[in-house]
């Protein structure tokens, strides 16, 4: 939903994005009423974390931490509820089909993701503040980044 309480085109395509990003993990190990389900708790856990934005003020103006980061969170711990060797006979049963272990392997492997992600950006932005930076001058940002990095207008009113 827009800031006025409306849907947007932005809203439809992030929300059809984190059933997306949710129900990757678990495509191949999953069934279809688990997909559907998957998908759907998706789409409320992701717009809490876009919600979180605000909260925490933090500038993600694609919304890549609510809905990746939220979104491949849930569908990595969801494939450990919902995977099933009659989808898979390849993989392992999930919580939901007698392995409880299976929600163990992924809460970890979320975990590593989680804190690899999180150093690879750390050591990335370092290294791109030492070569280009990381910011535009206030001066250039309150002009607009159109303007001042590349002479052109974005939008014409």
């Amino acid at each position: 939903m827009g800031s006025q309480g409306k849907p947007t085109t932005l809203g439809a395509a992030s929300g059809a994005v984190a059933g997306l990003v949710a129900i990757t993990p678990g495509s191949g190990f999953v069934g279809p009423v688990s997909a559907i389900l998957i998908g759907g708790l998706a789409g409320v856990i992701c717009y809490g974390g876009v919600m979180l934005k605000a909260k925490l003020r933090y500038d993600d103006s694609l919304d890549v931490v609510g809905i990746h980061g939220f979104g491949g969170t849930w569908g990595a711990l969801a494939t450990g509820l919902f995977a099933s060797k009659a989808v898979n006979p390849a993989g392992s049963d999930g919580l939901f089909f007698g392995n409880p272990g299976q929600l163990g392997v992924q809460f970890v492997a979320v975990l590593a993701t989680i804190v690899f992600a999180f150093v690879m950006t750390l050591i990335l932005l370092k290294v791109v503040g030492w070569v280009a930076g990381v910011r535009v001058s206030d001066e250039d940002e309150e002009k607009g980044m159109d303007i001042s990095m590349h002479d052109e207008k974005g939008y014409s009113y």
